[in-house]
């Protein structure tokens, strides 16, 4: 929905003016700076830098012997929504772009753009006619498509007038996933005035009822058939759908399941794990733009309509703004465990590559579980240090702890399977991050820590690790608190090396990252 920049502009200029970080505005006005200077970016929340501790010895190789590249075909699809027919991964995004991938790093753009060239739907502006004239637009926002019994694809697709949540949602059908898809018609419609009823038949208020955007369809374990939607205004919607004919069971919105009075919480998305027998909701929070705090968070329920609850045992319905306000990111920093914001890991002297690009605004991800293989993947877009509104999709993969909760590799897949460590394997010097609870508008930035073979940890934090017997698994006490999480080796695209690395999730839904430094042969 890269169509809020518009609005977020104008709040943009008002923050410039008002007396924006000097570290911020100095990235811009010094573009050629050295994005590892770690005066200009912002940390982990721990204050107590203990960095100085740790020495890094010239046995340790920084550098590989043969330094090692993937091939990586990369899309700009906002908002990827994914689904997989037979051996084909496919990505529907906004404004009608769509691409595919046989492996999930090289993907083919299929289209992008509302023209009558697009084969996904050619001549939209009058297939979807009613859906473009009421919500005042010219293009389509976050779609979600879906395979039903009668082996047809379903498009919910959606328009919104983009200032305001004057929206339209609707459906539409295609013997292939590729397209042609023909309208059935609008479901939903929201931002109404005071002289027609919404859909639960009050008049409208945008700060209760949804804005009917951001659809994600799917199937519980019963087989019953669900939509949950929304974007910021009334918050997030579930409605259960007839698996017959993909309309609403029921009129009305649906059930709120989060979020109210305009709180920032937007592009939610429901996996079923057979492993946890959980339904886990994601959601992004903040602003889609670079400079926003765009990340992404998750709760989990056992029903497919809720109640969704946080590591910390919050009830998301309770997670809203203030009454009264907008954009209010104080009010729900709180709650859901954040998976992932604005991230880089750190160049170290001695490393290749000393200009980094780190992660900013990822977010309005998809999720996808393979039922032959047992991998979760998270697939996402973001955006970067330095390169302005620009962005790609990325896919990482993720790892369901010992709490049953998510937990996101550091780096994107590449290929890579679960392997089993011993402890001299993991133990090492690592680049660290706690991603907190924060709505982070600028990268938070690796410092280093080491695991040492007598499980104690020193370094930006300090405490104690240990590796569970299966050789995966990992428990961290850092001040205190209890982190748990997996190792793997995952490719370090800046280094071009293989290197150790971890994630783990605290029972307050901080996540915490680690790089290894050495090199992997």
């Amino acid at each position: 929905m890269w169509k809020k920049i518009m609005v977020f502009l104008l709040i943009g200029i008002f923050l410039i003016t008002t007396g924006l970080s000097e570290e911020v505005l100095n990235i811009e006005m010094n573009p050629n700076k050295d994005l590892n200077k770690q005066n200009i970016q912002s940390k982990s929340e721990n204050t107590d830098i203990k960095e100085e501790e740790i020495i890094i010895g010239n046995d340790i190789k920084l550098i590989p012997d043969n330094p090692i590249d993937y091939h990586f075909q990369n899309v700009s699809v906002h908002d990827p929504s994914i689904l997989k027919v037979d051996e084909t991964f496919y990505i529907f995004g906004s404004h009608l772009a769509t691409a595919k991938s046989k492996d999930l790093m090289n993907w083919e753009l299929i289209a992008s753009g509302v023209h009558p060239s697009n084969p996904i739907i050619p001549d939209a502006m009058n297939e979807m006619k009613e859906a473009f004239e009421w919500a005042k637009t010219n293009t389509f926002w976050a779609p979600d498509v879906i395979q039903l019994n009668d082996r047809r694809y379903y498009m919910y697709y959606c328009t919104c007038e983009g200032s305001s949540p004057l929206s339209a949602l609707g459906v539409a059908v295609s013997d292939n996933v590729e397209g042609p898809y023909k309208d059935i018609g609008i479901i939903l419609k929201s931002g109404m005035g005071p002289n027609m009823p919404s859909e639960d038949g009050n008049v409208y208020d945008a700060t209760v009822h949804p804005n009917v955007v951001d659809p994600c369809v799917f199937y519980d374990a019963e087989g019953k058939l669900w939509m949950v939607y929304g974007s910021y205004s009334g918050g997030i919607y579930v409605l259960e759908m007839d698996p017959e004919t993909g309309l609403p069971l029921h009129s009305g919105y649906g059930k709120k399941i989060c979020g109210g009075n305009h709180a920032r919480i937007e592009g939610p998305y429901v996996l079923y794990s057979p492993e946890t027998e959980y339904y886990y909701l994601f959601l992004s929070f903040g602003g889609l733009d670079s400079r926003e705090g765009y990340n992404i968070r998750v709760a989990r329920s056992k029903n497919p309509d809720g109640p969704y609850y946080d590591p910390s045992g919050n009830d998301m319905i309770n997670c809203k703004g203030a009454a009264g306000t907008f954009f209010d990111d104080a009010s729900i920093e709180k709650y859901g465990a954040k998976l992932m914001g604005g991230h880089r890991f750190a160049w170290i002297e001695g490393e290749i590559n000393p200009t980094r690009f780190g992660y900013l605004s990822p977010g309005h991800n998809s999720a996808y579980y393979d039922e032959g293989t047992g991998q979760y993947f998270l697939i996402f877009h973001t955006r970067f240090e330095r390169m302005g509104e620009y962005h790609e999709v990325r896919v990482h993969q993720m790892y369901i702890n010992d709490d049953g909760w998510p937990v996101v590799a550091p780096y994107r897949y590449r290929g890579e399977t679960s392997q089993t460590f011993n402890k001299d394997d993991v133990t090492g010097i690592y680049k660290y991050i706690n991603h907190g609870k924060s709505i982070n508008k600028t990268a938070i930035v690796s410092e280093l820590i080491q695991l040492h073979s007598d499980n104690t940890i020193s370094g930006v934090v300090e405490g104690r690790w240990e590796l569970k017997d299966d050789g995966r698994t990992v428990e961290f006490n850092i001040e205190g608190e209890i982190y748990k999480g997996i190792f793997n080796v995952q490719w370090d695209e800046y280094g071009k090396k293989n290197v150790m690395t971890f994630t783990a999730l605290s029972d307050k839904g901080i996540a915490i990252w680690g790089s290894g430094i050495w090199a992997i042969e």
